[in-house]
């Protein structure tokens, strides 16, 4: 009856029962539903100055409500009637780094107190009642205990006296309302905003769930995903690194609770969607519902069969969105391309695949990513020579790293993914493959004409099996007629609605599949979806976990990644002369796949854009 009475008490009448040492429960979540709760930290005025510019260089984790002047214990704007001294359930001292004591009042130190600040830091405790509102059960209320808190290996944004580590709470959320966690949230930035992660808390650093580092341990219900918000609590992590002779903070958990009713919003630039873009480990990521659409228009553009070989019926909704999102969170990203469909030939390869490739490449480059290309043995000189045109081109900014890959063991592929073969330090986080041979069920590579063309081929497909066995990499497929590597998801389709698909079917799936018209296409595309998300505010405050600055659009960076139709017209040109021929008509003309430059891909490219 109490609790429940705490619930719907209004803030002044909450602070006098606090004030006069009523109450002995140990947090203060679900206390005066609507209203702003804040962290608080307490340090030296000589301190101020610098600490206030951690916090705007932090924003996610310590958004600043109120910064009192020294020896004002007041703080008119958030509360009418408060003295922090004591309105707070319990505070900690701090002496050099250690928490040297808790406390029920500060009055002891009303001396000291006259020369030190007050700093009132928005807490996550206020946007319980909007997920609730959401129709989303609160684990720690509903188990009456405190939130989880947890130290990561996030690094927030240093300032000359303050530095450490991202500490964040975790409310378990079943995965159903994930979007409607995210939204509720998203808009109170006085209370964190949206989550920093959700999903495997091992991607934040964080061991064991079970064992917090400050307040409770929450059960999880089946079906509950662990979702993870930026936490006041680094301010404590901030004054412990510090080693400032004295300094106070709220026990985590025990808020100062204002008068503020939680109704001023800011829009982050539209509505957010939840994602899942990797299933071991678990990850979710966040982009507005704008950034999410131009990127589905993208798909749709691509999506046109201008060779009418049946490419809808292995269409898949939403995968380029979710490649260019895994793409986005990758810090290395390793892509193949070739198809040696002309073997009468020299060079086999076909014109389709390489001007995709680079425009991936191209835009990963501009997102400061680590990138490089495998391809087959015999064709290392040729892609060598591709790759310093496109760098005198203008379409990279410097030559990509050049590899191949050979089987010669069993763990080959893991060796060469993978720092010393261990799959738990793998050099690339995702693999693209855009108009790369894929493997067909009997172990051959098929050309569409049913051609087997394996002599050619080395089998990079083995680099795409061995991902799936190595947490936290994923793939992406990029093709136009089923037989590509990575076209495994859609197999069957393939070999239902493809000419010769019962043999030429790729049997290696790849996590995402990207159907094209033309697999350039898909490349193009991939670029443009990169660019899109590097533009939303939602996706990116999401990248960087909410502490540092935003990170503002350089145009001079990525908008010279982003494939042209100059560019490509010479890119294209230098093919030729290279006698890299066209796929279906094997001609050396400016065409890709018997398609004209000038009126098909061209085209394509200005839509795209």
């Amino acid at each position: 009856m109490l609790l429940t009475g705490l619930k719907s008490l209004l803030p002044h009448a909450l602070r006098r029962i606090i004030r006069c040492n009523r109450l002995s429960i140990s947090n203060t979540s679900g206390m005066a539903e609507g209203y702003k709760q804040a962290n608080v930290v307490i340090l030296h005025k000589s301190l101020a100055d610098d600490f206030e510019k951690f916090c705007h260089a932090n924003e996610g984790p310590l958004p600043l409500l109120y910064r009192s002047q020294p020896g004002d214990w007041k703080c008119p704007s958030l509360s009418g009637d408060s003295d922090i001294r004591t309105d707070c359930l319990q505070y900690r001292k701090y002496e050099h780094g250690a928490c040297t004591g808790s406390l029920k009042s500060l009055k002891e130190y009303s001396e000291q107190l006259k020369d030190m600040v007050t700093f009132y830091l928005g807490c996550s405790f206020s946007f319980e009642k909007a997920i609730q509102k959401a129709g989303i059960p609160i684990r720690n209320v509903e188990q009456k205990c405190n939130v989880s808190m947890y130290k990561t290996s996030v690094p927030c944004y240093s300032t000359s006296m303050f530095h450490c580590n991202l500490v964040v709470t975790m409310r378990p959320i079943p995965e159903s309302k994930l979007g409607a966690a995210v939204l509720a949230t998203s808009e109170l930035k006085e209370a964190h905003g949206a989550p920093i992660h959700i999903g495997d808390p091992g991607l934040l650093g964080i061991q064991d769930l079970s064992k917090p580092d400050y307040g409770d341990p929450v059960h999880l219900h089946p079906g509950d995903i662990p979702v993870f918000w930026a936490c006041g609590v680094t301010g404590v992590e901030a004054i412990i690194n510090c080693r400032a002779p004295l300094a106070f903070t709220h026990s985590p958990g025990c808020m100062f609770i204002t008068d503020l009713k939680n109704d001023n919003v800011r829009s982050l630039g539209g509505v957010p969607q939840v994602h899942c873009i990797s299933q071991d480990p678990l990850h979710f990521s966040i982009v507005s519902g704008e950034a999410a659409q131009k990127i589905k228009t993208l798909e749709t553009l691509i999506g046109i069969d201008p060779g009418e070989r049946g490419i809808k019926h292995l269409r898949r909704q939403g995968e380029l969105l979710r490649a260019c999102l895994a793409m986005s969170h990758a810090g290395s990203v390793l892509i193949t391309t070739g198809f040696p469909t002309h073997f009468t030939h020299q060079p086999p390869e076909e014109n389709d695949g390489p001007p995709g490739a680079l425009a991936i490449a191209a835009m990963l480059q501009a997102l400061e990513k680590q990138v490089a290309i495998v391809t087959d043995q015999r064709a290392m000189d040729l892609n060598k020579k591709i790759i310093e045109e496109a760098v005198q081109l203008g379409i990279l900014k410097k030559p990509i790293p050049l590899l191949s890959y050979q089987r010669e063991s069993a763990n080959s592929a893991l060796m060469f993914l993978c720092e010393n073969g261990n799959p738990g330090r793998p050099r690339f986080d995702h693999l693209v493959a855009i108009e790369r041979a894929g493997m067909a069920a009997d172990g051959n590579y098929y050309n569409a004409r049913k051609v087997n063309i394996k002599h050619l081929v080395d089998p990079i497909d083995e680099l795409f099996l061995a991902a799936q066995t190595i947490p936290g990499v994923t793939t992406t497929g990029v093709g136009d007629g089923g037989n590509e590597l990575g076209m495994g998801k859609v197999k069957d389709a393939v070999k239902k609605h493809i000419k010769n698909g019962d043999v030429i079917a790729c049997d290696v799936e790849a996590d995402f599949t990207v159907v094209a018209g033309v697999s350039n296409w898909g490349g193009y595309a991939i670029a443009c979806g990169l660019s899109v998300l590097r533009c939303c505010a939602i996706h990116e405050r999401y990248l960087r976990r909410a502490v540092g600055f935003p990170r503002t659009p350089s145009q001079e960076l990525w908008l010279p990644a982003l494939p042209s139709v100059t560019k490509e017209e010479k890119l294209l040109k230098t093919l030729v002369h290279l006698g890299v021929r066209s796929g279906k008509t094997a001609s050396l003309e400016m065409e890709v796949d018997g398609l004209p430059f000038y009126s098909t891909h061209s085209l394509m490219i200005e839509k795209l854009l």
